[in-house]
């Protein structure tokens, strides 16, 4: 029993010592991305929430750990940018939604395909099979 406990020890720390790399090197694919459009990491991060959902601001800045205030501030920035809008929620008059706008959707479809080319050379590294399983368990981690 001792040579399972132990064996499950070692790979939690070799699956962490795994993990790390990779969330590095696309943490450097993200700001690198992110730069060269005068994205701020967290506006990314906001542009890939509002890709595929119309969430309130609170739920926003509760989604990404921010203030209401901080949160207020990035969103009004984005919106001089173009890049997203606001909106009263319909079904609660007091709640204000946040989404993309056309040039914001624009936008995102061109960050997610300078994404994909940039980690190209390692997702590339795995064969069809390895790429889908590997998207499917990282999908269930989440």
């Amino acid at each position: 029993m001792k040579n399972k406990t132990k064996s499950t020890a070692v790979d939690g720390a070799a699956l962490a010592d795994a993990l790390v790399p990779v969330a590095f090197a696309t943490m450097a694919v993200l700001n690198k991305i992110g730069a060269e459009n005068d994205l701020s990491l967290t506006l990314l991060r906001v542009l890939g929430i509002l890709r595929d959902r119309r969430p309130r601001m609170a739920e926003l800045a509760e989604h990404l750990g921010l203030e209401k205030q901080t949160m207020s501030g990035l969103i009004a920035r984005a919106e001089k940018r173009g890049l997203v809008a606001r909106a009263q929620n319909l079904a609660d008059g007091r709640a204000t939604d946040v989404f993309l706008t056309e040039e914001g959707v624009a936008l995102v479809e061109r960050l997610l395909q300078q994404l994909r080319q940039a980690l190209a050379p390692l997702t590339e590294r795995l064969d069809a099979a390895d790429r889908q399983q590997l998207q499917e368990l990282l999908e269930r981690m989440l």
